[in-house]
């Protein structure tokens, strides 16, 4: 089997395929006029846990092009154009964390996520990280690992990513129905 070419992370000039309502490909654009024109586009969300089971949690660098200085319980980001979300999800994990030689992240569900102007089609995954992480200074300003219970607790106290919030929320009701 042939691994995905490594692939830089993307940055505001980077084309991503623009998307409909269905998921299918309508266009391709450079990432900071999709996010200025609200083009509808792809995104992977990744639940990353230690070999603890805890979760990994980071607050986004203030030189992000979305929600900057936020908190997500998820790593991720946009889909490259041609690149599929199994390849995204998988770049996006080794570049948040700062490994590689990651398991390929499981696929659990997709959604629509719908916030005014801004709109893209979410595949959220989960993956096991035994390895020491290292994470992109350009993407992660601070980091810890939480148990479920902790980062709970942290729901009402911290400023999450809409979108990240709205995927875990998406993904306990998820989890109430298939299992873990």
């Amino acid at each position: 089997m042939n691994e995905p070419t490594p692939r830089p992370p993307l940055s505001a000039d980077e084309i991503i395929d623009i998307v409909d309502e269905h998921d299918r490909v309508v266009g391709r654009s450079p990432r900071g006029e999709a996010y200025a024109k609200g083009l509808r586009h792809r995104c992977v969300f990744i639940l990353a846990r230690d070999a603890e089971d805890r979760i990994f949690v980071h607050r986004r660098t203030t030189e992000k092009l979305v929600f900057p200085s936020l908190y997500d319980m998820f790593v991720g980001g946009v889909v490259g154009a041609g690149e599929s979300y199994e390849e995204a999800a998988l770049r996006e994990a080794e570049e948040e964390l700062g490994v590689s030689g990651l398991p390929r992240p499981e696929p659990l569900f997709r959604f629509l996520y719908e916030d005014g102007p801004r709109t893209w089609w979410s595949s959220v995954y989960q993956v096991r990280c035994t390895l020491p992480v290292a994470p992109q200074a350009e993407e992660v300003a601070w980091h810890t690992f939480l148990t479920e219970e902790e980062l709970a607790a942290r729901l009402t106290e911290w400023e999450w990513v809409p979108d990240g919030l709205d995927g875990y929320r998406r993904l306990l009701e998820w989890r109430a129905t298939h299992g873990s």
